[in-house]
């Protein structure tokens, strides 16, 4: 019964063991459906569920026949037409990080779109080329198909090299797909849990590092070779300075005029967003004007500066993924292919929110691994999602994916028609509008100090993403991430957050004692917690901080006792003590024996509880013993194990923990487990946990139970009048007055209470 009084409220119930509140209330039994029968519903056929899958592997069923054409078929044209704008230069540009010719980048951003509309589930991403994708990409590529050796640069073999280029890019991109749709049809899609944000966050930052770095050659127009190696960066970097005297200064002025606009237009997009009707579309602005610059001025004769040259029109016919590329690359397709999906899916998951509908991650990674199979087939490289094109599609006031469509007829009309008219444009114009979106993903640098503050952890595991990716390149780098990441995971429960706690404010609240002044600590009581799950790893652990906790090392105590017991009955043989009323007095002088002839090699015999039945007088250990024999005193005559934040409890540690309750439970010491999680005493039961001296009895609803289970014990201990009726089995109500000011009434004992 709970009645509220103001601001308090008071609870009138019986202390509950498990087992008492158990027999009061009776337990549903429900059935747990096992893995045959998950394994059978996932198998079964019917009517219903042939639907739902349908409606599930084809979203578009869904959504599109639900589309309110008048209302928002304008506004996918506008954002469409936007976005697909945006996506082609993209194209372009991504291009160059892939080390494939730009058009190439004009397949990635086609062929994936047509498929995310049919099989995706989000509205609002614009799916395409995603620079950390086509760096990735461009990393298998450079250390696959190196750069033309003998410096000779014709025309022959820079045309042999681009087609293997192609090539790989392809495959592995091929590769990238049918690992998402494997991952997509068993249901994997809870695998990017495991990248967490601020590895999300130091792994992309570290790719706009090496963004800049790898553009710098378009930019300069130095002949720099790949290096997909460890410290590859720092290579290209010396070698990009070794050659700095041959810039192209039209090239860098170029550049460093295109960075500048279209850093400036990007801030005031950003700072006046909600003031304009769309965003300006700053790089296809740019573009036009680059490459009517460059064509009239005659850029490429004047001043030999690399431009894109004639694009490939139309599209090519579909080819076969090499099988000996795919050998090669079996780690990098699934590293892009994860890393591919977790970006995207982080994306949908914001506007999914923020439009209030549902995505599905499994369907999601099977219309990725489909879009990069079939753009992997037309030699299109990696595809996601870019965070500023989708922002783009959505800020322009893109709906559904018929937005997409739209962005898509663009790319085709600059493929089939126009895609000439950017011959003249130079290749460090696609430079710096790739260097321009990764403002973005440098500004993250201001995480550092942010997670510093927030948590330690998640800051060095930035830190260490980001000089992993950096260093040791983005493959290397983000399966060391994902290990560090995995082994603070692993330190932070093998070294869990264990306090001693009291109770505070005379109520049935329990804390840490060293957190506040207002406790109290019931005499020769010790409650201890464990902020984790107690499993193989921090077992041991978890006993060090118990044995802290309660000041003394019960088996060393226990042995202790078993040797003086030993020593007590050698003496009583000789006639060195005697029995008297007063207890054992000493009749001859002790005399010591050293510790290896007192256990006589007998560990095992020391380990077991202390008999005293062959003796004339049970020893009170708290007492001054006979001279030559010392052990330990121990003040505690009760534990209280709170585990209401232990989750999970393996065999392992359910074996170990089961030794140091029977250690401490043969001194005489009552050990209480409170707040276990549901199902752990079943488990306890199947597992041959308790026995004569480990009983389920041990175990209480909450820590209050379990104190005032031992205060009334200890009362009724001390209370001639309570232990006669207890003993007689009398069934009526008493009133206990508590001395230790934890209840401030009397408080009536039910008949319900079971000890």
């Amino acid at each position: 019964m709970v009645e509220p009084v103001g601001n308090h409220y008071v609870i009138a119930r019986p202390v509950y063991s498990e087992n008492a509140f158990n027999e009061e209330h009776e337990k549903l039994h429900r059935y747990h459906k096992t893995f045959w029968d998950n394994l059978k519903i996932y198998f079964s056929c019917s009517s219903q569920r042939v639907k739902k899958i349908a409606l599930g592997l084809f979203p578009v069923v869904s959504w599109l026949p639900a589309y309110r054409f008048r209302e928002w078929i304008l506004s996918d044209i506008v954002s469409g037409i936007n976005t697909g704008l945006v996506a082609v230069l993209q194209g372009l540009a991504f291009a160059l990080l892939v080390n494939v010719p730009p058009s190439y980048g004009l397949y990635a951003a086609f062929f994936p779109i047509l498929v995310y509309f049919i099989f995706g589930t989000s509205r609002h991403i614009a799916v395409g080329p995603f620079p950390v994708l086509s760096l990735m990409v461009g990393g298998v590529v450079t250390r696959l198909v190196p750069d033309d050796g003998t410096g000779s640069g014709n025309s022959t073999n820079t045309s042999a090299i681009d087609n293997e280029r192609v090539m790989v890019a392809a495959s592995v991109t091929f590769l990238s797909g049918v690992i998402q749709l494997l991952l997509g049809i068993f249901q994997f899609g809870f695998i990017v849990i495991y990248l967490s944000h601020s590895l999300i966050s130091g792994f992309t930052t570290a790719a706009a590092v090496h963004v800049l770095v790898s553009q710098l050659k378009f930019m300069l127009q130095l002949p720099v070779p790949g290096f997909n190696v460890p410290f590859g960066i720092v290579y290209t970097l010396e070698s990009i300075f070794s050659q700095i005297t041959n810039t192209n200064v039209a090239d860098l002025v170029t550049s460093l005029i295109v960075l500048l606009i279209v850093f400036v237009v990007k801030e005031m997009n950003d700072r006046y967003k909600e003031k304009l009707p769309a965003p300006i579309p700053i790089e296809l602005l740019v573009t036009v004007l680059a490459a009517l610059i460059s064509y009239f001025v005659n850029f490429e004769e004047k001043f030999n500066v690399a431009v894109v040259g004639k694009l490939e029109e139309g599209f090519q016919a579909p080819v076969a993924p090499d099988i000996g590329i795919l050998q090669k690359c079996i780690g990098d397709g699934f590293s892009i292919a994860i890393v591919g999906f977790a970006v995207a899916f982080s994306v949908a998951k914001v506007y999914s929110l923020k439009h209030d509908y549902p995505i599905d991650g499994n369907q999601d990674l099977i219309a990725f691994g489909l879009g990069n199979i079939v753009g992997g087939s037309f030699k299109g490289f990696a595809s996601s999602t870019a965070l500023s094109r989708s922002g783009v599609q959505e800020s322009t006031g893109g709906k559904t994916q018929i937005a997409g469509i739209i962005s898509s007829l663009i790319v085709l009309i600059v493929i089939l028609a126009i895609g000439f008219l950017l011959a003249p444009l130079q290749k460090s114009v696609l430079a710096s509008l790739a260097l321009g979106n990764l403002k973005g993903m440098l500004m993250q640098f201001k995480e550092v100090s942010i997670l510093w503050r927030k948590d330690k952890y998640d800051c060095v595991i930035w830190v260490v993403t980001f000089l992993a990716a950096v260093f040791l390149g983005l493959d290397i780098g983000l399966a060391t991430a994902v290990a560090f990441q995995l082994l603070t995971v692993v330190i932070r429960s093998q070294f869990p957050s264990c306090a001693v706690l009291a109770n505070v404010g005379r109520s049935n609240i329990y804390r840490n004692r060293k957190d506040y002044t207002d406790i109290y600590e019931p005499e020769g009581v010790r409650i201890f917690k464990c902020s984790s799950p107690i499993f193989f790893a921090n077992i041991e652990f978890f006993r060090e901080k118990l044995i802290a906790a309660v000041g003394f090392n019960p088996l060393r105590v226990l042995r202790k006792r078993n040797k003086a017991l030993r020593k007590i009955r050698k003496m009583l043989k000789k006639g060195e003590l005697q029995v008297t009323a007063k207890g054992l007095i000493c009749t001859a002088s002790p005399a010591y024996e050293s510790e290896e002839e007192l256990d006589n090699n007998q560990i095992e015999e020391l380990d077991q509880p202390t008999i005293m039945t062959d003796l004339p007088i049970r020893i009170n250990w708290a007492t001054d013993l006979p001279p030559g024999i010392t052990v330990p005193q121990v003040n505690l005559h009760s534990i209280i194990l709170d585990f209401s934040s232990v989750s999970f409890l393996d065999f392992s540690a359910m074996t170990i923990l089961r030794k140091i309750l029977k250690e401490f439970v043969r001194l005489d010491i009552d050990i209480y487990i409170a707040g276990a999680y549901e199902g752990l005493l079943e488990k306890l039961e199947r597992s041959a946990f308790f026995d004569e001296e480990i009983k389920p009895s041990m175990f209480f609803l909450t820590v209050h139970d379990a104190v005032l289970h031992i205060l009334l014990k200890k009362d009724m201990a001390s209370s001639p009048k309570l232990q006669l009726a207890k003993e007689n089995g009398r069934s009526s109500d008493c009133v206990v007055i508590p001395r230790n000011g934890l209840r401030s009434r009397e408080c009536t004992i039910p008949t319900e209470t079971k000890f």
